[in-house]
């Protein structure tokens, strides 16, 4: 059962999904279900014995494209609505055992391809307002399955978080005739000792106002609302300072680092978006090799950030852990 109930006091809706209770946890190696399918071995989400990338609807969604009816009626404060929309799932690989960060930059140029398209046809539909892309990596994130994955959820609003930030492009947009983000990025690279690392016109750097210690936002320099405004040079930038960006944080410890990858985008509601601007932030959860941070009171209970360290201080952490990029 999936719904959406409305909560008055936020203002936003809450999606119910009791579906999601069932999904696969944490499965044997041997039995990922986002392996492909090989002869005489079991059959797996994905039916062939290879693929470049594979997409294709969740299992255990929140959103569907044909939602059942609410469990409750709507009654003076509680509004409710069938929760229609899409959530996908992009597999970057056929290998287990790797990550995004190891993949090439050809295969995340791939994937930039595929998240293009998704986008474009997702955003098509006509109840889709807002389409974001995201990964979670990381069993400290929550993750119930392993092999290199992210996912796409197509919903049929715009979420909390990207209409307070578009709320604040359109103010700044009304009063200033420019994008927010513009300004904010010139800022940052006037400044320059939060950056990380330029490829290409996009800049990877660690915000003014970073809430994790080393949350690493990537923007292009120019004024782009979404994937469909990149050509193929950008796409390929993109793919070049995303894996420099991964392969740095991984170089920090000596491990894979966790992450919360975010995509946000122009949406998707058939409105004018002018001061929309793409960019992706990236939310690792360590602090230090053996230290996570954790959202407690203050940040869970009335959504205010505590960083324990200085923006400008992990960015130049961050800048000697980047590999070079080849040619």
């Amino acid at each position: 059962m999936s719904e959406l109930r409305w909560n008055p006091v936020l203002r936003e809706w809450v999606i119910t999904a009791t579906q999601r209770q069932d999904r696969t946890f944490l499965p044997p190696r041997d039995y990922c279900p986002l392996c492909p399918t090989q002869p005489g071995g079991f059959g797996t989400e994905i039916p062939v014995p290879s693929f470049e990338i594979a997409v294709f609807e969740n299992r255990f969604p929140s959103l569907r494209l044909e939602p059942p009816e609410p469990t409750v009626e709507a009654e003076r404060l509680f509004d409710v609505r069938p929760a229609q929309g899409v959530c996908e799932v992009v597999v970057y690989t056929p290998q287990h055992d790797t990550t995004l960060a190891q993949q090439s930059v050809r295969q995340i140029r791939r994937l930039i391809d595929v998240w293009t398209d998704r986008y474009k046809e997702l955003g098509a539909l006509p109840f889709v307002e807002y389409v974001f892309i995201f990964e979670n990596k990381g069993e400290v994130i929550g993750v119930t399955l392993n092999h290199p994955h992210g996912q796409i959820y197509a919903y049929p609003y715009v979420p909390p978080i990207p209409a307070r930030e578009l709320a604040s492009a359109r103010a700044y947009h009304e009063e200033h005739g420019g994008c927010l983000f513009c300004a904010e990025l010139k800022q940052e690279r006037d400044d320059g000792r939060r950056v990380v690392c330029e490829e290409g016109g996009f800049t990877a750097l660690i915000p003014y106002y970073a809430r994790w210690p080393y949350e690493v936002h990537i923007t292009p320099q120019e004024h782009v609302g979404s994937l469909a405004g990149l050509d193929d040079s950008g796409r390929l930038a993109l793919a070049r300072v995303l894996k420099r960006t991964l392969v740095g944080l991984d170089n920090l410890f000596g491990f894979s680092m966790p992450y919360i990858l975010a995509m946000h985008q122009e949406p998707t509601d058939g409105g004018d978006h002018p001061y929309a601007h793409l960019h992706i932030e990236i939310y690792p959860p360590h602090r230090t090799a053996t230290k996570l941070k954790y959202l407690a009171g203050s940040e869970t209970g009335v959504g205010s950030f505590i960083n324990d360290s200085l923006p400008e201080e992990k960015a130049v952490e961050l800048r000697a852990a980047l590999p070079q990029m080849e040619e």
